[in-house]
């Protein structure tokens, strides 16, 4: 049998093991994307506008400083578990579960310390409406910190369920039914009871899945003492925290600015929208999931057509599914908006905008895990800092003058700019073509993929 013959067959096979798994997570990240709206909807229900505006923006805050606390550890592990695997340097697998972990810790705690101690002066200083949510909601800093970390672990040992059913499924059930039952009880639903529900709820999940993350890190891999290379992780992690928090911040900018600009009222309503509008890109997160540690297998042995057959194959599952979902939101705008409440169908338009940058953001392909799992995220960073300042210049100058629809503008236009930047970054330098118009429009899926430039 030829190398070619056997490049196609074992292309073939990861193939079929990826849609297997896509299949698996597609069923998983429907029914958390399902539930997390149901709860959206109940929680606006429960306790109306306001309430519910000053909720989200905490959570808001709480999870941008979870991702500094992070470290940028969490995609570092997605990195770097399958290069240690293919090398068998297990003593470095080892340590970078338990050194991440108690970085994580230490690095929460610190932050939400300094956090609440800088609100609390503000506040003394200059009262603001958000000032005791946000230093009671500190401690969820922590807990969303070690919650992606312990979900990005379980997705580099390809352990879909175990990374998205305790988080996507079992937390917001928990949430929604501790909720209904306070609501009920008390007839009123303020939002410093909703993050108490929400801080115990991830103490809850988080042991649970934490135990069995262990339990399988101890059974699934060889025995070693860990090796600790900090300086290296670190190294990694830096660029791969900016480059997360920036892609954060490109989506949390909005709502924050919304409830500094305009009060909770409208962040409750701009919310909604910015939650409907995620369903957009639904599949490119379902297949990221799967693919995002065989993109790092694949180019670290070299074997780009491999990589460019499994680029241009998800990519073509991304597409049509994601056009049908757009359209479909598009014309439902307002319907699904008033599921929310009467006051909601205001931010129709917004929705509308918000599902067009969502859609190139599906179309161009997984082009940031691209980035980061070949190594090349250094290369990415002048387009994470020029995109995140867009998108705060833009939301500053836009909200004041159309309110959320400018902060959905801004939003949008920001991030077809990263995408579009991003594309023209990877086919330079990982060598691949990873939007739909050349999986479209290729003529042989074979063919040896554009030449990348050295590292």
């Amino acid at each position: 049998m030829t190398n070619s013959a056997v490049s196609q067959a074992q292309g073939n096979t990861q193939i079929v093991t990826l849609a297997k798994d896509t299949a698996i997570a597609l069923i998983i990240q429907a029914s958390g994307l399902a539930l997390v709206y149901l709860l959206q909807i109940s929680l606006a229900q429960w306790m109306g506008k306001t309430e519910y505006g000053i909720y989200e923006y905490i959570m808001s805050w709480s999870l941008l400083l979870a991702i500094l606390a992070g470290l940028g550890l969490p995609r570092t592990i997605l990195r770097l578990i399958p290069q240690y695997r293919v090398k068998n340097d297990w003593g470095r697998l080892h340590g970078i579960f338990r050194g991440s972990w108690v970085l994580t810790v230490l690095a929460s705690c610190l932050l939400a310390c300094i956090a609440a101690f800088a609100l609390t002066v503000i506040n003394d200083y200059h009262p603001f409406v958000y000032a005791v949510p946000l230093i009671y909601g500190m401690g969820l800093v922590l807990l969303q910190a070690l919650a992606t970390l312990q979900q990005e672990s379980a997705r580099a040992m390809e352990d879909i369920p175990l990374a998205f059913i305790p988080s996507q499924i079992i937390l917001p059930v928990l949430i929604l039914c501790s909720g209904f039952l306070l609501w009920h009880r008390n007839g009123v639903l303020t939002s410093l009871r909703m993050i108490d529900v929400a801080t115990v709820m991830f103490l809850v999940v988080l042991g649970f899945q934490f135990a069995l993350l262990w339990q399988k890190i101890n059974r699934n891999f060889v025995s070693a003492t860990p090796v600790y290379a900090y300086k290296e992780w670190l190294a990694v992690a830096l660029v791969l925290l900016i480059q997360q928090a920036s892609s954060q911040l490109l989506s949390q900018t909005d709502t924050v600015m919304i409830g500094s600009f305009m009060g909770p009222e409208s962040t409750g309503v701009y919310n909604a929208a910015v939650k409907t509008s995620v369903w957009t890109s639904f599949v490119l997160q379902v297949v990221n999931m799967v693919a995002a540690p065989m993109f790092s297998s694949l180019y670290a042995q070299g074997n780009l057509l491999g990589l460019q057959r499994l680029v241009s194959c998800v990519t073509l599952w991304i597409f049509y599914p994601t056009i049908a979902i757009a359209f479909g939101l598009m014309i439902l705008a307002q319907p699904i908006l008033g599921l929310f409440g009467p006051g909601f169908i205001a931010a129709s338009w917004s929705l509308k905008i918000l599902i067009l940058g969502q859609l190139v953001n599906a179309l161009c392909g997984s082009v940031g895990y691209l980035m980061i799992m070949t190594g090349h995220q250094n290369k990415s960073f002048k387009v994470i800092g020029c995109s995140a300042l867009l998108n705060l210049g833009l939301n500053a100058i836009l909200i004041p003058l159309f309110g959320i629809v400018g902060a959905a503008i801004a939003t949008s236009f920001s991030m077809m700019v990263w995408n579009i930047w991003l594309t023209h970054l990877v086919v330079k330098h990982v060598g691949v073509r990873p939007s739909i118009f050349y999986s479209l429009f290729q003529r042989d899926a074979n063919s040896t993929p554009p030449t990348s430039e050295p590292s």
